[in-house]
């Protein structure tokens, strides 16, 4: 009997028991931000527009610009703002929520950008991790394939240059 109950004991032991488990979150978002977006974030919430003091929202795909005292989003800026280049005017990445409504303290700490027109975009961008990015080829998944082929030295003129653009 006393064996049954020990049995017992340690199965329900062995039940209750959680297993120690372990989560890893990387939230990379290359593909999703524009090609008028600065280089070198794998993950940008916003951006902060210092030429117009605007915002961009890009997961919703929207600006975000003061209105008549009210945060108003759009799908363009307004007309007033009709003179704005999004591909030569500086952005500053904004990775916190709603920043908006912080945005004297942003506006402080960024007025400095204002006129800068020396940022490096996604479109003219040549590092890897931008390749083909807006090119049709959008997915929830930015794997960058570069595919090699092993030559044999014997036949220089079949070599197959297809991966990377460049000859061995």
């Amino acid at each position: 009997m006393k064996k049954i109950i020990l049995t017992a004991a340690i199965l329900l032991s062995c039940l209750s028991v959680k297993i120690a488990s372990a989560q890893i979150s990387l939230n990379i978002n290359i593909g999703s931000q524009p090609e008028w977006g600065p280089t070198g974030y794998d993950h940008a919430d916003y951006y902060y527009l210092p030429d117009v003091d605007s915002y961009y929202d890009i997961n919703a795909h929207q600006y975000v610009y003061l209105n008549n005292n009210v945060w108003v989003h759009g799908a363009a800026l307004p007309a007033r703002f009709g003179n704005y280049d999004v591909y030569h005017s500086y952005k500053v990445v904004v990775n916190q929520p709603t920043p908006w409504v912080h945005n004297d303290v942003i506006r402080k700490k960024y007025i400095s950008y204002r006129g800068r027109h020396d940022q490096t975009i996604i479109r003219d961008s040549k590092e890897v991790e931008y390749t083909n990015h807006w090119r049709g080829e959008r997915g929830n998944s930015r794997k960058v394939v570069v595919h090699r082929t092993v030559r044999d030295n014997r036949d220089d003129d079949h070599r197959d240059h297809r991966g990377d653009g460049h000859r061995n």
